[in-house]
């Protein structure tokens, strides 16, 4: 609900703060007083184009703030709030400052902080629907009517939504195997190779490291193979070094017993045998580790350069061949079973838009039903405001594609003479007329739907006397579930209101303003006295207004 409207510098405003209660609002004026104005200011806040016109006379730029009632925190403004990265205080209200400057350009802002005009049009769904003879928003927008006729019917569209999701989801899965299907097939002939060379390799990681590591041990026994066995029979060969050393033993053990230092050279050559034969068998466990057969040396050669010329043609390492063979199998498996698996999921979307199918079909029954409901209810309001040679109807067709709100178009449709094709509201009624069929649709709908303030801009135009009693008991009436702000040259419609607030302009001699002043009870029997009576105002106007004042 709005409940404030700080206007400053708007054409012919200097200043204004107006407080709004719930309830009917009535806003007056004589012609030309600058009611237009006042909405204008309102439709700032609300996103409208920021014209630098608005600006008054020699300042620099317009300001205008709405006030609104603290948002649901789980409701739309909330969820707009979210998407928009904007912080929404519990408990405080909810504030939408608009700046248009004179020389061009605009800012707004909510609750303090910037916001695209973009955003506040997506707020001004949720909070005002403003009904004139040039609106194309609230009810006279077909892309809300099937939300209404929702609301007014209390229909579920949650199966249709969950079924939706599903067929969505089924028809996403279907479409993805297609493609990596059809990849496939075009690779087939490729990918069998690939895959067959791969298992006839049959790679295993680590591989390549060990292939390396016992080639190149056998290279280096390859090397100096010659080197041990020269090694060998120096050490050990029938004139090595060991037999000459033996041979010196055997002489010294025969001597060692007449000198004492033949002894000890002794001692020093049993020694000299002992290292030689621990240093002979190091050399025969190296050869030993270093002997390669050629045949063996060539196998992992060949084994090892068959492994990297994979490697570089797949552009992976080495140990990455296991895994990629293992890849390229399961491909080839899956474009063989791809049949038997396209069936499943081609069963599964048929199974979704099977239950898609009932729970749409099933909306459409109740939208048809609430729409009879909904057309015998509006037909109801018509005649009273001067419309019973109007018809009304809520056409509920086929809508192209399949959304989770089922598979409908829903559009209200109005005939204003007999005989005469139906069509929408916007393009057959004029002028008051056209709130008038805004207003009848508003009472049938009552609660449901749309936003908590509703603004009528001169719904009694043309009309008079009963059919003016008729809309102000019905915007009463209306009254009672949003509020209600009109702005109305009618004295029965006047009458209705909760809070009247007179729009008026003065001038100083100098400069015109424009002012607007909430009324007491007596400064609103003088108002609606002079809506009666035109510029002078006669006892009998005055007692005319009494009796309206008493029977609203």
């Amino acid at each position: 609900m709005l409940t404030a409207l700080a206007i400053r510098d708007v054409v012919l405003i200097e200043a204004l703060d107006l407080d709004f209660t719930a309830g009917l609002g009535v806003l007056t004026g004589e012609t030309g007083a600058g009611k237009s104005i006042l909405l204008d200011a309102l439709g700032l806040a609300l996103g409208a184009r920021g014209d630098s016109g608005l600006v008054r006379h020699g300042a620099t730029q317009s300001v205008v703030t709405a006030t609104f009632e603290t948002p649901h925190a789980d409701g739309p403004v909330a969820a707009l709030f979210a998407e928009n990265g904007l912080d929404l205080e519990p408990g405080e209200p909810l504030l939408i400052r608009r700046i248009v400057k004179a020389d061009g350009g605009s800012r707004a802002f909510v609750n303090d902080q910037p916001a695209s005009a973009g955003l506040l049009r997506e707020l001004a769904q949720h909070l005002v629907e403003i009904h004139g003879q040039h609106d194309d928003r609230g009810l006279l927008n077909p892309k809300g009517h099937r939300a209404l006729l929702d609301a007014f019917g209390r229909i579920d569209t949650g199966e249709a939504a969950a079924a939706h999701r599903e067929w969505r989801a089924a028809n996403t899965a279907l479409a993805q195997a297609r493609e990596l299907q059809e990849t496939a097939a075009r690779d087939r002939e490729w990918l069998e190779h690939a895959a067959g060379e791969l298992a006839a390799l049959a790679a295993e990681p680590g591989e390549e490291a060990i292939l390396a590591d016992r080639r190149a041990t056998m290279q280096r026994g390859e090397r100096i193979a010659a080197d041990l066995s020269g090694l060998a029979d120096l050490l050990e060969g029938s004139d090595g070094a060991l037999a000459r050393l033996r041979q010196a033993a055997r002489i010294l053990e025969r001597v060692s017993e007449d000198h004492e230092q033949l002894a000890e050279a002794l001692a020093s050559v049993d020694r000299a045998i002992v290292e030689g034969a621990e240093a002979q068998e190091q050399v025969d466990a190296a050869a030993a580790a270093l002997a390669f057969d050629p045949n063996a040396l060539d196998a992992d050669e060949t084994r090892l350069f068959e492994l990297r010329a994979m490697a570089r043609k797949h552009r992976v390492q080495p140990d990455d061949l296991a895994a990629l063979a293992e890849e390229l199998a399961g491909r080839l498996a899956l474009l063989e079973s791809g049949e038997a698996g396209m069936a499943g999921l081609e069963r599964a979307v048929a199974k979704a838009a099977k239950r898609y199918e009932a729970a749409a079909d099933a909306l459409t029954q109740a939208r048809r039903a609430a729409a009879e409901r909904l057309d015998r209810a509006v037909a109801g309001e018509l005649a009273p405001l001067k419309l019973d040679a109007a018809r009304f109807r809520t056409l509920v067709a086929s809508a192209e594609g399949w959304a989770p709100e089922g598979r409908d178009r829903v559009e209200f449709e109005v005939s204003t003479n007999p005989g005469a094709p139906f069509a929408p509201l916007m393009k057959i009624a004029s002028g008051g007329e056209l709130s008038r069929f805004v207003l009848a649709m508003k009472v049938a709908l009552a609660q449901e739907g749309g936003a908590n303030t509703l603004v009528f801009d001169e719904i009694d135009r043309g009309v008079g006397g009963a059919v003016a009693s008729a809309i102000g008991e019905r915007l009463a009436r209306l009254a009672a579930h949003t509020q209600v702000l009109v702005v109305t040259h009618s004295p029965q419609v006047a009458a209705r209101g909760r809070r009247h607030y007179q729009i008026a302009k003065r001038h100083d001699g100098i400069v015109t303003r424009t002012g607007v002043t909430p009324l007491d009870a007596n400064e609103r029997r003088e108002e609606i006295a002079r809506m009666l009576s035109g510029a002078e105002v006669t006892p009998e106007a005055r007692a005319q207004a009494e009796r309206l004042l008493e029977t609203a």
